[in-house]
């Protein structure tokens, strides 16, 4: 049987509500994405409900591309009393690492229905044909 040490066994329990935490609020500000890729491009699509395609702002830059923007708070309703409100409002930021075959010029950008959708062409795209590769004998 192995026995635990004691000196800082608490340590963990201790910071763990504060992961957590951090967790929450990221997933919070970080809007739902996907990425994907085939043989002629690679392709990132979020999900960005209720946010002006004004207010998003794309960039490429080294091998980073990243998006962000704001969601903003717009209520102009007078009689109301809310009891609750679960939508969100605020700034978001999402940066994700390009492939090194990424074709930085030829980024494509698409938003409709709250979806942004970003194609990021290949470089080289591989072709897929047979080629016969001579032997060199000396």
């Amino acid at each position: 049987m192995v026995e635990k040490a004691h000196t800082a066994g608490w340590l963990p329990d201790l910071y763990e509500p504060f992961r957590n935490l951090g967790r929450k609020v990221a997933n919070w500000f970080a809007p739902k994405s996907e990425a994907s890729v085939t043989t002629e491009y690679y392709q990132v699509v979020m999900e960005l409900p209720g946010v002006d395609a004004d207010n998003i702002e794309i960039t490429a830059r080294g091998s980073d591309l990243t998006v962000r923007g704001e969601k903003k708070f717009e209520h102009e309703e007078s009689g109301k009393t809310y009891f609750f409100s679960e939508r969100e409002y605020g700034a978001f930021q999402r940066t994700f690492r390009l492939p090194p075959d990424a074709d930085h010029d030829a980024i494509q950008a698409d938003f409709s229905n709250g979806v942004l959708t970003i194609k990021l062409p290949k470089q080289n795209a591989a072709k897929d044909t047979d080629r016969q590769i001579k032997i060199n004998v000396s």
